[in-house]
């Protein structure tokens, strides 16, 4: 499966915005799910992880109290919201689908957040 991330964009640092993550033709909704991010010249970091349900939900350290996950299985999507932007969270933003013993496939494009200082 190949996922679309979108929702990125150039913000001021403070600023705000919500990413989504959509499947064509597949379903998320049995699915725990992840974003992760690429900031440049860095590796892929993990940022949030929500379970199929949502009743399971953690984050990095570096975003927790700042941004929030969230799924609607009805609309098949899974969102991520960024408040109090930073300029270091500058990214390439990646959601995934987890597999059965804990890797993530369905990469796709990403979408770029850029923090403006």
């Amino acid at each position: 499966v190949q996922l679309q991330a979108s929702g990125g964009g150039l913000v001021q640092a403070g600023g705000s915005l919500r990413l989504s993550c959509t499947a064509s033709g597949r379903t998320l909704s049995n699915h725990d799910m992840g974003w992760f991010r690429r900031a440049p010249g860095k590796e892929r970091e993990f940022v949030a992880f929500i379970s199929w349900g949502g009743a399971t939900i953690y984050y990095a350290d570096s975003v927790k109290g700042r941004f929030t996950i969230s799924r609607n299985n009805a609309k098949n999507t899974v969102y991520l919201q960024m408040n109090r932007l930073k300029p270091e969270d500058t990214a390439i933003y990646y959601c995934a689908r987890q597999l059965p013993g804990g890797s993530y496939d369905g990469w796709g494009q990403g979408t770029q957040v850029t923090v403006s200082s």
